[in-house]
């Protein structure tokens, strides 16, 4: 596969006939793939930034899947002495099956199924994590209005960074580790589908946003955020 232009492919992941236990399988695994690849590092540091002299904020997280990031925010913030509110908005409702059980009770974590644009009142922080590649263009765009017109404090849309070694490699890593077969296959084709820093500039200019940052983290994440 070239990875001159952005791959259109759907992942298997997406299909509306997966049963509800095997798509809490491949969340499952995509959650544990995230902890390899340092997937939540970009997140909190971006929380980090944006929280400072905060005790109390309400982070909006789009596209949840397994749940794993909200989890993630939760535990870091009680190790600051933090109060967050957290709130996953996803449109399949099996993530919300595959979350509340991969979830403890005790963390303070609201999940729901249905669009994110009916959840964003008051909300100082919107988030997302490889979510902006399964997007359409016009997605993406209107995603992007939303969350520069909503979040009262900040955004931030952490992605995978097309790239060749990523691509190349994924596929070692996945049979390392053993992951499910989808995640195998849809790892790599989420590469091959995300996006590259220079293509980020002429969507932000489409969304009408004009002092968003585009950065790199490592490894192989590609993020777009707006602070306030």
């Amino acid at each position: 596969m070239m990875l001159e232009q952005r791959a259109i492919a759907e992942e298997l992941m997406d299909a509306e006939n997966l049963d509800a236990d095997t798509y809490a399988d491949v969340v499952a695994d995509l959650a544990r793939v995230n902890v390899v690849t340092l997937a939540a590092r970009p997140t909190l540091d971006f929380l980090a930034r944006a929280t400072k002299g905060m005790t109390r904020f309400t982070v909006l997280d789009v596209g949840f899947g397994d749940g794993d990031m909200l989890r993630r925010i939760a535990r870091w913030a009680d190790k600051r002495g933090l109060e967050p509110t957290l709130i996953g908005v996803d449109l399949n409702p099996r993530s919300e099956r595959a979350a509340r059980a991969h979830t403890p009770p005790d963390l303070p974590i609201s999940w729901i199924t249905g669009d994110y644009a009916d959840h964003t009142d008051g909300v100082d922080f919107i988030i997302s994590s490889l979510v902006a590649h399964h997007m359409t263009h016009a997605q993406l765009i209107d995603f992007l209005r939303q969350m520069d017109v909503h979040a009262r404090r900040g955004w931030l849309v952490n992605d995978l960074h097309r790239h060749g070694f990523a691509f190349r490699g994924f596929p070692l890593l996945a049979g390392l580790f053993r992951w499910h077969r989808i995640v195998r296959h849809d790892g790599q084709l989420s590469i091959a589908r995300s996006y590259r820093p220079a293509e980020w500039t002429p969507l932000l200019a489409e969304a009408g946003i004009t002092d968003a940052r585009v950065y790199r983290a490592f490894p192989f994440r590609l993020c777009a955020e707006r602070l306030r």
